[in-house]
């Protein structure tokens, strides 16, 4: 199924039309989660479907990503009094000290997008060809949100898109630990405009959403995993697009030694590793959309949009 995956990008508005991309990709039930049981206080376990195995103690999940690899997983055994799945809120598995960082450029798809959107398109032919790749921050801890929560989109942007991505958790010893969905929202229209707004186009509130589990890295193997998104508005899905992480350009590992040789991440990092689903430009994510998002043998992420003053608003109530 892969290699007709690899990609090919879907972009439709016609009501009622059947993909024939398989919409069911979680193959992989256990993952770590952090949550907040019906007390308020917060956890973190295994979800393993119908139960949340709680971990002793007061570990948080920065504390998993202290240790080396080995470590964490001798940990992760230590799971044992189980909870009703139903029972608890999933909380976005980021704590601490914690931060999302983002590499744009990674499919061609992406590249070329760039390029057509922009007023300086040999900046992403060049960074696409040459040997480092382009890395950006996208959120601290604090600031994501997970499944089921609004992701947002600026008013003063004409062009806003979802970019679905894998997103690699690793360890303070640049260790990959697990593997997360990323939803990197962005305004196209104001990076398209200038380079140089690529902070504004990419860091504001709502604009990063992170899959509510991690899936151990000993579990998974991401050489191919299939990608989709959808993107639901009155009804009708207005948007559907596929790809494969076998379509990186560079693998997705080789992203590391980049971010972690000279930062230091001491309660770990979220690198999202860029997007192969580029809508045209003649789609505008809207207040009222639902995106959803899945990456088979991770997990899937789905979320409403809000406009970026609505979800202040309804943060800050």
């Amino acid at each position: 199924m892969v290699t007709f995956l690899n990609s090919v990008l879907i972009a439709t508005g016609c009501r009622g039309k059947v993909s024939r991309y398989p919409r069911e990709v979680e193959n992989i039930r256990t993952r770590v989660v952090r949550f907040a049981d019906s007390a308020g206080h917060v956890h973190i376990g295994l979800n393993e479907g119908e139960v949340v195995r709680r971990l002793p103690g007061e570990w948080r999940i920065a504390d998993l990503l202290r240790v080396r690899l080995e470590d964490m997983r001798a940990m992760v055994a230590q799971a044992s009094s189980e909870i009703p799945a139903d029972s608890v809120r999933m909380l976005a598995p980021l704590d601490g000290l914690m931060e999302v960082w983002a590499a744009g450029v990674t499919y061609e798809r992406s590249r070329d997008a760039r390029v057509e959107e922009t007023t300086e398109p040999t900046v992403y032919d060049r960074i696409y060809q040459a040997e480092r790749p382009e890395l950006f921050f996208k959120a601290p801890a604090w600031r994501v949100v997970t499944d089921g929560e609004p992701i947002s989109v600026r008013e003063d942007s004409t062009v806003n898109v979802p970019e679905p991505e894998l997103g690699l958790v690793i360890n303070a010893f640049g260790e990959i630990a697990g593997y997360v969905v990323v939803n990197d929202v962005s305004s196209r229209s104001i990076e398209g405009d200038n380079p140089l707004y690529l902070p504004q186009a990419k860091i504001y509130a709502g604009s990063c959403s992170v899959s509510a589990g991690i899936v151990p890295a000993w579990l998974t193997d991401i050489e191919a995993l299939d990608i989709g998104m959808w993107v639901h508005r009155a009804g009708e899905v207005v948007f559907e697009g596929h790809t494969s992480t076998a379509s990186f350009h560079r693998p997705a590992e080789g992203l590391v030694p980049y971010l972690t040789s000279f930062l230091r991440f001491p309660d770990g990092v979220v690198l999202s590793t860029g997007t192969g689903i580029v809508p045209d430009l003649d789609f505008d994510l809207k207040p009222g959309d639902t995106v959803e998002i899945r990456i088979a043998n991770v997990g899937s992420l789905t979320n409403t949009v809000l406009r970026t003053r609505e979800w202040l608003d309804s943060v800050e109530s």
